[in-house]
């Protein structure tokens, strides 16, 4: 390396650079071409400056945009020519340098690497079966962060000293886990032990493995310390087992995650396509939507009300280890209930005492390690959403959707249309999330679940004060829902000492829509639901929303036909109420048409009647999301759930997809706003069925004409407002017919629909919403006091 360098370059890099081989990767790149300078974790980003001929440089400002390392991306590169600095003979990586205001993105934890696997298996690897193996390609990154720079002295890392061996890979640039935060070895490292559900050690380290694995094989439940909180752990494939742990979980019906330990394994019980197979194999390791095939060898009471099974494959050392425990002992199907380490309605557990305090109810044994988690993470859901084959050509790609994002996927921002102030949004009441906005990118935080008791309050909080710290902002305004008894509403209200602006539910649904697909036009948004308080008091939930970005001009066009909830929130969870509730609505004498679902509930029924007639208790709602129970509870599919949503999935999944006919569901434009005549819809259901039609042609029509009904109403709609882009968002939208058949039909009548990618649909997205407003909001009151912006 020459003496006098010809010139200097400095590149300051913004994206996720720290903690994913960035510097490393910079190191090699800078030293191949013989370049002198350094690279540095910085507030601003990494700063790399570098010193030699220009061609060099040139070259190292090329092949820095095209190869990165797997892991990295750059959202903002800057260059300049600086001074050179003749004394300058050699590339350095430089201490990394804290500060207020970074521009750094944290990285999710990723899955465990090829590379990290094959020292695993090798028997001679200092780190054979090690449950804690990772390098600067994988590991857990946000989950074990408490600030930035990401540094082992920031990370629940920093309580292990490095062993001289783990010291010189972590100072070698050349090595795969140079600066590997999470480094370590079964001499240095964390480790794991057995115990019972008292705390009581049985086994450590290898044997700990061995001996959860042998419990798992005898039908017993195991809680397993995870990546972002414990899993409960049974065989899938024990009928005695399963129902065991619903029992003990209190969670009867809704469908449980599986993991399995490799493709060929899942194979044996569903059928992936290309999408699924290639998302499960990826970096993020979700739970992933897969059709199950009839003949699969798992316990029907894993996933009984529908042919979709949530599944994942191993993504920590320690779910890979366990695995591989499992094969030695001869199982013949390895295929693990994972499902979340808590009991239903509280977060997930996170530390060891917690978690033998929350679950010892629930799992016999305990496989624990003493590597902290310092962040709460559930594992993301996601399915892919085909569209329905209309030609003999090759299918188009699949969408992703998502149905809980979380691990793996968090803390990735969305990037809105443009820069602005920094606001929190607190989320939903229901699949509560937190989003806060950062210059022009908003980041939504993991599944906080739904806030009915203190214990998940306290998430959303913890969640909160987390990446407000971790992104270094000070939040200008906080977004509320209208609702005022939401536990998300009161923490604004009363504990966040920001001004408070308040939105109401559906429309931020809109702007959550807005702000993931970049618009900044006028739309119509489709917002279908369970249920939110609108602004005129009444229970929203299928709504049609004018909103412009730019003025933000908001109204309601149109909404779904009212109907009575009889008995509030028990019309929820006993769909049969709401059936009762439309027949009556459409003149109809519902205890004299000879209804099964009625049997053994007249005496109910007659007071449900009685509620109506006098309207007590019986708030008017629009709720698309009823209608979906009203029509299941109708077919006799779910005339009580017991979980949210039950009786809708019962109802798609009964469809009888080779039926083409369906019912009529107008909109009556003389009503300002307009009304989709969804109680039809509902009578026609109601006449087939009292007539002898099946459930599963009923159901099949009912989706086909709620989905026509809605692409007319929003083709008419759009003409009278002078727009063509449409928003699709709410909870209604994880059906999958509606999801996939009403675009189709939008597109199809010259329309542009836009739907979640980056998000879910459901009231996971809400934050994302209330934020993006929120920041629109400070930017038109700019010129006025902060407390004049509405609450």
């Amino acid at each position: 390396m020459g003496a006098s360098p010809h010139e200097r370059d400095r590149h300051v890099v913004v994206g996720r650079v720290q903690g994913v081989g960035f510097r490393p990767f910079v190191y090699r790149l800078a030293t191949d071409l013989n370049l002198a300078g350094f690279a540095q974790n910085a507030p601003e980003g990494v700063v790399i400056e570098v010193q030699g001929p220009r061609s060099d440089l040139d070259a190292f400002a090329r092949q820095l945009a095209q190869t990165l390392p797997p892991l990295a991306m750059i959202v903002k590169h800057d260059r300049k020519t600086i001074p050179a600095i003749p004394e300058n003979l050699a590339f350095n990586i430089r201490e990394s340098v804290a500060g207020q205001g970074h521009h750094v993105l944290v990285s999710p934890d990723i899955a465990t690497c090829p590379q990290c696997l094959a020292d695993m298996a090798d028997p001679k690897n200092r780190r054979h079966l090690y449950p804690f193996t990772n390098c600067t390609n994988c590991g857990p990154r946000y989950t074990i962060t408490k600030s930035l720079p990401y540094d082992r002295a920031t990370t629940s890392m920093a309580c292990f000293a490095l062993c001289p061996e783990c010291q010189a890979e972590y100072d070698d640039p050349r090595n795969r886990r140079f600066h590997a935060q999470p480094n370590a070895c079964p001499v240095c490292g964390p480790h794991v032990w057995f115990t019972d559900r008292s705390g009581r050690e049985l086994s450590s380290r290898g044997e700990a493995v061995t001996q959860a694995a042998k419990m798992l094989l005898q039908g017993k439940i195991v809680a397993l310390k995870g990546l972002g909180g414990f899993h409960l752990a049974a065989s899938a494939t024990d009928h005695i087992a399963v129902a065991e742990l619903r029992r003990r979980k209190t969670r009867p019906a809704k469908p449980l995650a599986v993991m399995v330990p490799d493709l060929e394994t899942l194979r044996r019980f569903a059928t992936p396509g290309d999408e699924e197979v290639a998302m499960l194999a990826g970096n993020e390791r979700p739970i992933v939507l897969v059709p199950l095939r009839e003949d699969s060898p798992l316990s029907p009471l894993v996933s009984p009300d529908t042919d979709q099974l949530g599944v994942m494959l191993p993504y920590t050392p320690l779910h890979h280890a366990l695995f591989r425990a499992l094969a030695r002992l001869g199982a013949d199907l390895a295929a693990l209930v994972m499902t979340s380490g808590n009991l239903s309605g509280d977060p997930i557990a996170l530390g060891n005492r917690e978690a033998l305090s929350r679950l010892g109810a629930i799992a016999d044994f305990f496989l624990l390690h003493n590597r902290d988690i310092l962040v709460r993470a559930d594992d993301s859901v996601v399915r892919f959403l085909h569209a329905n084959r209309r030609t003999k050509a090759a299918d188009p790609p699949a969408s992703l959707q998502f149905l809980r994002r979380a691990r793996g996927f968090t803390p990735q921002p969305v990037f809105l249309p443009k820069p602005g102030p920094c606001v929190l949004g607190v989320g939903a009441h229901l699949k509560n999330t937190i989003c806060i906005t950062k210059d022009d990118q908003a980041f939504l935080s993991q599944h906080i679940g739904d806030l009915e008791n203190l214990e998940t309050a306290a998430f959303h909080a913890e969640v909160i004060a987390h990446l407000t710290r971790i992104m270094q902002v000070a939040p200008k305004a906080v977004v509320a829902d209208l609702h005022p008894d939401y536990l998300s509403t009161r923490w604004a209200l009363e504990q966040s000492g920001l001004p408070v602006i308040r939105l109401q539910h559906h429309f931020a649904h809109i702007f959550a829509g807005l702000a993931g697909n970049g618009l900044t036009s006028p739309v119509l948004g489709i917002a279908l639901d369970g249920s939110g308080l609108g602004d005129n008091q009444t229970i929203w939930g299928g709504e049609f929303l004018y909103v412009d970005p730019t003025t933000l001009a908001m109204r309601r066009v149109g909404h779904f036909s009212p109907m009575r909830l009889p008995g509030g929130d028990k019309a929820i969870k006993e769909p049969w109420r709401m059936a009762f509730s439309c027949l009556k609505s459409l003149g109809r004498d519902p205890l004299n048409e000879g209804w099964t679902w009625l049997k053994g509930r007249e005496r109910a029924a007659g007071l449900v009647a009685a509620m109506i007639d006098k309207e007590l208790n019986s708030p008017m709602t629009t709720s698309c999301g009823r209608l979906f129970d009203a029509v299941s509870a109708l077919a006799g599919l779910c005339p009580e759930i017991s979980y949210e949503g039950q009786a809708a999935i019962r109802l798609e999944h009964t469809q009888d997809r080779t039926e083409d006919s369906e019912y009529a569901c107008p909109l009556i434009e003389r009503a300002e706003p307009a009304v989709l005549d969804t109680l039809s819809l509902f009578g026609q259901a109601a006449d087939d069925l009292l007539a002898g039609a099946p459930a599963s042609i009923a159901s099949r029509r009912f989706h086909l004409g709620l989905t026509s009904g809605l692409a007319d109403a929003a083709a008419t709609l759009c003409a009278k407002l002078g727009t063509r882009h449409v928003v699709l968002s709410g909870g209604v939208f994880l059906n999958r017919t509606v999801a996939t058949r009403l675009p189709e039909l939008l597109a199809a009548r010259g329309l542009i629909p836009h739907a979640h990618t980056t998000e879910p649909p459901g009231d996971g997205c809400i934050a994302l919403g209330q934020a993006y407003f929120g920041q629109l909001m400070l930017e038109r009151a700019a010129s006025e006091p902060i407390d004049s912006v509405p609450r």
